[in-house]
């Protein structure tokens, strides 16, 4: 919980710069990543030979047991998203380390091994899982890799978007009178902003700065996931930001707002009056799930192998078309925006509470324990 994808707002300004100083040897960083996704149990049918998904057939008993075997796929198009997400973050912070001398993943593939290792964007056959193509995976991993140190995803829209522009360039030769290029979308594909930089061969290495962003943000009068496009040659690379109005919306003052459970709550729900409980960090009781272990990232290898290290979650998964989300643009699965409320609450176990309650926003448990966990619910009362 403490690594730069926890610990820090997102960004992409970070390298390994200060840690490998101190070294006068070209410095490889080993086994970087081992983010886990959910377990795919239509691989199960694959071993057709002596060997057998034992362990897979425990972790789909244990979902279906704890009554969420329907969710498996989607668990896994989720928690792999946030996988997907935390690579790029790793891969493309040792691309921006001036001098550094490579990374090595520990493999594309999934390890079957030591407690189960789902760290892998490919599963043991080498089989793609569904939630990202090699195409995408190439953006940010590949010969020529764009990149741009933003120094936060999340804005506010009286906010300037100002970031610099560099790339990795490690291909056969120099690329030669290139135009880097820039845009920033909508959802919907429209292009919002964009802009040229100046030509320049760019020789081989990486720190190679190719000019800067300024952009004011004041046009976005509505909160927004914007996608933000850097072209370089025949090689682009993307980043989700999110950008939000700087005033809130009027709020319906017909609702409660609280941190606690208190008689004014309690005699406003006996009335029939609506109630928003936001527990505090650190007040739900740990059978309610305030030992449940959540941060914003994956699981890092697996919790049997690790000793139960946080985060013991997979992220989130939800409807982004539930009206609760209405004024926080999402996507089913975890993405950078979600990193505040990951960081700084805790996961409500809902059988506690009332057996077979859908949350609005679930949290996707550690396969090995599969508990229904949920961030925000909603349920009468009384």
């Amino acid at each position: 919980l403490n690594s730069l994808i926890n610990g820090q707002i997102p960004n992409s300004v970070y390298d390994w710069s200060t840690i490998i100083a101190k070294w006068q040897h070209p410095t490889v960083s080993h086994e970087i990543g081992q983010w886990c996704a959910y377990p795919d149990f239509k691989e199960i049918a694959k071993y057709d030979g002596i060997l057998k998904a034992k362990n897979f057939e425990i972790f789909k008993d244990k979902l279906a047991t704890n009554g969420m075997i329907n969710l498996s796929e989607d668990f896994l198009f989720a928690s792999g998203k946030l996988q997907a997400l935390c690579y790029k973050a790793d891969i493309e912070a040792a691309l921006r380390t001036p001098g550094f001398g490579g990374f090595q993943l520990l493999g594309l593939n999934d390890f079957p091994g030591q407690g189960t290792a789902l760290v892998g964007v490919l599963n043991s056959f080498w089989e793609d899982k569904g939630y990202i193509s090699g195409s995408e995976y190439r953006q940010f991993c590949n010969a020529v890799v764009p990149l741009v140190r933003l120094p936060k995803m999340v804005y506010l829209n009286n906010e300037d978007l100002a970031a610099s522009i560099e790339v990795a360039q490690y291909g056969p030769e120099i690329l030669k009178d290139v135009i880097p290029s820039w845009d920033l979308k909508t959802d919907a594909g429209e292009v919002l902003f964009k802009g040229t930089l100046d030509k320049k061969s760019i020789p081989l290495g990486n720190g190679i700065q190719l000019g800067k962003i300024n952009q004011s943000l004041t046009s976005i009068t509505t909160p927004s996931r914007l996608t933000l496009t850097v072209y370089v040659d025949k090689y682009n690379n993307s980043w989700d930001i999110f950008v939000y109005p700087q005033t809130l919306t009027e709020t319906d003052h017909d609702i409660l707002v609280t941190q606690t459970l208190d008689s004014k709550a309690l005699a406003t729900l006996e009335k029939g009056g609506k109630v928003l409980l936001t527990l505090k960090k650190g007040t739900l009781k740990p059978e309610k799930g305030g030992d449940v272990a959540i941060g914003f990232s994956s699981i890092f290898w697996n919790t049997a192998w690790t000793n139960v290290q946080p985060p013991v979650t997979l992220g989130i998964l939800c409807d982004p078309k539930n009206p609760a989300l209405r004024d926080f643009p999402t996507q089913s699965f975890s993405n950078w925006q979600w990193w505040d409320a990951m960081s700084h609450s805790s996961a409500i176990k809902l059988d506690s509470v009332a057996k077979g309650l859908q949350p609005i926003v679930r949290v996707i448990d550690d396969w090995v324990t599969a508990r229904s966990l949920g961030l925000v619910f909603e349920c009468s009362v009384g």
